[in-house]
């Protein structure tokens, strides 16, 4: 039986287990609801459930529900574009969406089933997961994983944060963001927790500027929960809006943050406004998180000591390897190789054994003078410049980098956009220093293709956008705004 099942088996009846901004669910009401859901489920052909459904109860009882009944959950994220969401449901029999428009709820839930011509995409048997995942290119793939997995995962996250005694956790992220289902819903569920559920709206999410901050902070006060797990974006929009003056909820034990790197300036600044920040390593194909800095247990710019759940070790080159369990393949594509998973980052493991990730072997540039450089830590110190949102550096045979930049503020002047980059600048060895600002059309995000869902640049995408106009600048600080190329 399912850890998460048995865990909830436990709880006592009247336990708070599940709440949104309308309803509460205990242990008893939570169980009967899976029961019944989990006999409708029966009756669909064999394959695995899609669903695409907001933040709320109804996403977590429809996964619950397909544990019970040993079927596989195809969670969509909400930022797929329809043709990302056509790709991923060839693997899927039938697709969960809101009720309305025509459809009938099914009974005792806010979602409607729809069954879906037969499946053309394959999942390895066994699997009870399928996450499909944005990547670095638009057809996502599809990472199989079977229901241990990502319990055992869940398990090792419930063991670390132990000490911080968190009784609730609300859920910042998507749901469909696999991070958020292992560490926002089964971690809490195995440890005993409450899980408060808002919706996107309710977060903020999907405003112009990408999150609506004051909106978030009042459902962050509504709900006060003890624990969040979120990208490096929102953590410093978080930050920002305290630097500002804006109050945080004190509720906070723990902020997990994971998806890319923390600069060591960004942690300094949320420790100082009260945040306790652990950050994480993890892939979808090793079912999240592999490592994390935790209580008693932290180290400023590593991602922490691995998980007992896993192993991890390096190759001669530093190219960090999962020796521990991991996915049982793609959708439609043979079983991986057998042996350590090759997972095309970099990193290194310091004397005490904390893991330091140090960037993507593939987006590693070598300058003109022959210095290999990681973009993501460039990137990472830009964006730290308060009128900086978002950048991507090039330099593959360039004296000095290029960089395509977004501000904060759209309407900033070229010559103070400028001295953001000589500011920060001043903060790099010469050989990582920017010597070229090209300032981007619009924002990146997972809508127009640039961003993944987890908040990291889409290299390939930007690169065939913007690639020529990068290319041609001169290594001097010019900046422009390009006519973009097509993708």
């Amino acid at each position: 039986m399912s850890r998460v099942l048995e865990a909830l088996a436990a709880r006592a009846p009247t336990d708070l287990v599940l709440r949104d901004a309308r309803h509460a669910l205990s242990a008893a009401d939570l169980r009967a609801r899976i029961d019944d859901l989990a006999d409708l489920l029966s009756d669909l052909p064999p394959g695995p459930l899609a669903s695409r459904l907001d933040n709320g109860i109804d996403w977590v009882l429809l996964d619950l529900a397909l544990r019970r009944c040993g079927r596989a959950h195809l969670p969509l994220p909400p930022f797929f574009s329809e043709a990302q969401a056509a790709h991923a449901l060839q693997s899927a029999v039938a697709l969960a969406l809101p009720a309305g428009d025509g459809r009938p709820a099914r009974p005792g839930c806010g979602f409607a089933l729809r069954e879906l011509p037969p499946a053309t995409r394959a999942v390895p048997a066994g699997t009870a997961i399928v996450t499909y995942t944005s990547g670095s290119t638009g057809a996502p793939k599809g990472v199989c994983l079977d229901a241990r997995l990502p319990e055992a995962v869940a398990a090792s996250l419930a063991q670390a944060m132990a000490p911080l005694h968190v009784r609730r956790h609300l859920c910042l992220l998507p749901l469909g963001v696999l991070l958020e289902a292992v560490g926002g819903v089964y971690a809490p569920l195995l440890a005993g927790g409450e899980i408060a559920l808002p919706s996107l709206a309710e977060l903020g999410h999907g405003g112009s500027s990408g999150i609506d901050l004051a909106r978030l902070l009042a459902t962050l006060h509504h709900f006060r929960p003890q624990s969040l797990i979120a990208v490096p974006q929102l953590l410093q929009a978080l930050v920002l809006a305290a630097e500002s003056g804006a109050r945080l909820p004190d509720s906070l034990r723990m902020v997990a943050v994971g998806g890319a790197r923390v600069p060591l300036s960004l942690l300094g600044r949320a420790e100082a406004v009260g945040l306790p920040v652990f950050e994480g390593y993890g892939l979808s194909e090793c079912a999240s998180v592999v490592c994390l800095n935790r209580p008693g247990a932290r180290r400023p710019c590593s991602v922490g000591r691995v998980l007992p759940h896993t192993a991890l070790s390096l190759s001669a080159d530093g190219e960090i390897r999962i020796d521990g369990p991991r996915f049982l393949g793609c959708a439609g594509d043979p079983p991986p190789a057998p042996g350590p998973w090759a997972t095309g980052d970099l990193g290194r493991i310091d004397h005490d054994g904390f893991v330091h990730v140090e960037g993507r072997r593939k987006a590693m540039y070598i300058t003109a003078w022959g210095r290999n450089v990681s973009p993501e830590w460039v990137e990472s110190e830009l964006t730290q410049h308060p009128r900086i949102a978002q950048a991507l550096a090039w330099g593959e045979g360039r004296a000095q980098a290029a960089a395509l930049l977004v501000p904060r503020d759209p309407a900033i002047a070229p010559a103070e956009l400028e001295r953001a980059v000589a500011e920060v600048n001043a903060g790099l060895p010469d050989y990582a220093r920017i010597g070229a600002v090209l300032r981007a059309d619009e924002p990146f995000s997972a809508a127009n293709g640039l961003l993944t869902g987890n908040g990291r640049p889409r290299r390939a995408a930007i690169l065939a956008r913007y690639g020529a106009a990068l290319a041609a600048c001169p290594d001097s600080r010019i900046v422009r705004t390009p006519e973009p190329q097509s993708a």
